[in-house]
């Protein structure tokens, strides 16, 4: 059986590749398909802001003439030099269950690495921070959400195979809402409202286009998540995407501001209706009817969980107890939306502070995703 490695450049390819893995785990209850229109324009370097500073290529891989895995391989200048490494990030890889395949995927996107003078290769990695990483290694039995990845429990095992080892870690949890706030965050929020002059803010998303809050929120995540592992600063070009892409179509009542007596933004929650069954339901695929799965998973019948994507606070306001104001405002609305559980995003192991902040919920640690890594 004849193996090869493609690096692909056509539209016609793009495609293939956007929409393998929807095909490699079609059936598995599991697995949250991609939206591949989204995914291709991610790939383009004319809608992607991140190719301001990043180098990317595509590869497929063909086995007797049928795909059976792909990897983008990318080199993010602006992290690198931040972090001071010469890394080389392998991002959107799948693979049959074949070690020859994930061999082959790995080493093209390794001597890319070598030809630009990199000396470490890691992974799963996307451009930044807002695209999917981290292999899973735990949960493969939990249903994975939009935002983040989903493998075969043999993806890390072929990594340890051919060298790899754990870079950093990730866990995610999923929490039981209370019919009432924590009493902890509760008091606590209070507490730190009166002693810092903040305010609670809610916008309509016509008012977060009209004032640009939308960037005001993307410029606080540069100041909140600058050094967390591999976080790369985004550009305002990328600010404008995200904001265009994401802030239009959300339920404002799902996004919690809060601002100081300046009217500085200070803080932020954002969430959303878990669309983990709406995906499922359209493959991925807007038409000819995923539109309206989505649509009405947003706005008219919702599911009984909710995806906390994002929690916050500029770091002159960390270790005040800010976030606990805006935990307190999201639990009364998600009681009044009918949310039973949350679905945190994926918190680095590393990162006490966000731990505590689940503290007091009823909660369950369910997945587990690593970076791999080695030396090239």
């Amino acid at each position: 059986m004849t193996l090869q490695i493609r690096k692909i450049s056509t539209r016609k390819e793009f495609k293939t590749f956007a929409r393998f893995a929807n095909k490699l785990y079609k059936g598995n209850p599991y697995y949250v398909p991609s939206m591949p229109f989204d995914d291709l324009n991610t790939f383009d370097k004319k809608t992607n802001g991140a190719y301001d500073f990043c180098e990317a290529e595509f590869y497929l891989a063909y086995k007797d003439g049928e795909v059976v895995g792909r990897v983008a391989a990318i080199i993010n200048h602006k992290a690198n030099e931040a972090w001071k490494v010469k890394q080389v990030r392998f991002g959107w890889i799948d693979f049959i269950d074949d070690i020859n395949v994930s061999s082959a995927l790995l080493e093209a996107v390794a001597e890319f690495g070598r030809s630009h003078g990199m000396t470490q290769i890691v992974g799963p990695l996307g451009f930044t921070d807002f695209d999917p990483e981290g292999m899973l290694v735990e949960g493969y039995d939990k249903v994975s959400t939009m935002a983040l990845i989903y493998n075969h429990p043999y993806y890390p095992e072929h990594l340890k195979k051919l060298g790899y080892g754990k870079e950093t870690g990730w866990m995610e949890f999923r929490l039981t809402l209370p019919q009432t706030p924590p009493e902890q965050h509760a008091r606590l929020a209070e507490l730190v409202k009166e002693r810092y002059n903040l305010k609670l803010v809610k916008k309509t998303r016509r008012q977060i286009m009209k004032e640009n809050y939308g960037q005001k929120v993307f410029q606080l995540i540069n100041q909140t998540y600058c050094k967390l592992y591999g976080f790369s600063i985004l550009s305002e070009k990328q600010i404008d995407q995200y904001v265009s892409t994401y802030l239009t179509f959300v339920d404002a009542k799902m996004l919690t501001f809060v601002e100081n007596e300046e009217g500085e933004l200070v803080a932020a929650g954002l969430s959303i209706p878990s669309l983990a069954g709406a995906l499922q339901k359209s493959r991925g695929e807007l038409f000819p009817f995923g539109w309206w799965h989505l649509l009405k998973t947003m706005f008219l019948k919702r599911p009984d969980t909710v995806e906390l994507l994002l929690i916050g606070v500029r770091p002159d306001y960390q270790n005040r107890g800010v976030n606990s104001l805006i935990v307190v405002d999201l639990i009364n609305i998600y009681r009044e939306m009918g949310f039973k559980y949350a679905e945190t995003n994926a918190c680095l192991e590393t990162n006490l502070k966000i731990h505590a902040m689940w503290e007091p919920f009823e909660k369950e640690q369910h997945k587990r995703r690593w970076v791999f890594g080695k030396e090239l």
